[in-house]
């Protein structure tokens, strides 16, 4: 069975309540139940946290032994050189997600410090981004 992780950043914790008309009405808890029923030949595992540490953290304490990181670093995707370095530092690959089109929003948006080092990048999908994330690792 492979083990997935779906590490996700800042404000993400307000899905559901934060911009539905960019992120939907959909809190990720709820939406992970469907995931981890949709897909339960994988073992599927999820932290969040707003602190730019810890998700440095967890790449490094899950990076070298599942068989797969989804990642949405959120804001830091833009800003955080030290997640762009932990994804290049540890062996597990990442693919990249965000819900909305990085690139029809603001200019800062359009920078990833995370893309250089990611196994693949899904944006603009919506939640459905992290399904086809979760694809890409068992097909």
């Amino acid at each position: 069975m492979k083990q997935l992780i779906i590490i996700n950043g800042p404000n993400l914790n307000l899905l559901g309540k934060r911009e539905p008309e960019i992120y939907g009405s959909q809190t990720f808890e709820d939406y992970l139940k469907a995931l981890q029923s949709k897909y339960s030949d994988v073992a599927l595992d999820y932290f969040q946290s707003n602190i730019e540490g810890e998700l440095i953290d967890k790449l490094q304490d899950v990076g070298f032994s599942y068989d797969g990181i989804i990642l949405n670093a959120a804001a830091y995707t833009h800003t955080s050189v030290g997640i762009g370095d932990a994804v290049k530092a540890i062996e597990t690959p990442v693919v990249e997600v965000h819900i909305s089109n990085t690139f029809s929003r603001e200019e800062f948006r359009h920078q990833s410090y995370i893309s250089p080092n990611a196994k693949g990048i899904i944006l603009g999908f919506g939640l459905k981004s992290y399904d086809l994330a979760i694809e890409s690792f068992i097909f």
